[in-house]
């Protein structure tokens, strides 16, 4: 697994000579309706593993079936642990957002609320 600071993670979907990851947020809906970054798909860590087929098909839904998948949490933690599970389970490139949320509220877009 890699990881990505916030800023990197903004120039990465900025950049259109990039393809564009799999946003992965593992929060809580409630911490998801509360602060989120655009594109990102909610899928709860309580539930990944009987969701790990849905995962699978976040990058089959797009042209390229090899984008790397971000996971994001409120402060990297959680996010962290899924994308251990994630590899172990035969997924590759994956990046876990170092500060989450938290940090793109932070050091990326003021107008997401910090919880």
């Amino acid at each position: 697994m890699d990881h990505m600071t916030a800023p990197q993670l903004a120039a990465w979907i900025a950049n259109p000579d990039r393809a564009a990851p799999v946003l992965l947020d593992v929060r809580e809906i409630w911490e998801f309706d509360t602060a989120r970054i655009t594109g990102a798909t909610l899928v709860p860590m309580s539930t990944i593993v009987e969701r790990l087929d849905a995962v699978r098909a976040l990058r089959a839904d797009s042209a390229d079936a090899a984008r790397s998948i971000v996971c994001i949490c409120h402060h990297g933690a959680r996010s962290m642990q899924v994308a251990a599970y994630l590899e172990k389970n035969g997924f590759d490139r994956i990046v876990n957002l170092t500060g989450g949320i938290h940090a793109w509220s932070q050091q990326v877009d003021a107008s997401v609320p910090v919880y």
